[in-house]
């Protein structure tokens, strides 16, 4: 049996905004644009030089697989450095920092924020 033309429609619509999401969220992971980036008091801690190496890692972290990205959106990443697990979390709220995004696939109705932590933290 195969699919109707309007859930085929729904599925390719639901791609697009997966893929969306995705681009914005690689956008401010990889360049600090379209967004808020911040960090935890465990990663402000370290030294200059590591904190340099762990937004390296952030920017440049491309091992999303089915287990830690199910919804392909590029929204959580998880790394080491000198031997200390670390993470990123990408959240999609709303212009006032409130609640979630209205839209997440909108810039214009959305607020991306990027905290970096060391896994202790979580």
């Amino acid at each position: 049996m195969s699919e109707t033309p309007e859930r085929q429609t729904e599925a390719s619509a639901e791609l697009d905004q997966q893929r969306i999401i995705r681009e914005l969220n690689d956008r401010l992971r990889q360049t600090g644009f379209g967004g808020q980036m911040l960090m935890t008091q465990g990663v402000a801690a370290l030294s200059f030089d590591v904190q340099a190496r762990v937004f390296a890692a952030v920017r440049n972290y491309d091992d999303f697989t089915p287990e830690n990205d199910p919804w392909g959106t590029h929204e959580k990443g998880f790394f080491e450095i000198d031997g200390e697990r670390m993470m990123f979390a990408i959240d999609a709220y709303d212009r006032n920092l409130e609640y979630g995004s209205p839209d997440p696939t909108d810039p214009e109705v959305t607020t991306r924020v990027m905290t970096v932590l060391l896994m202790s933290e979580y």
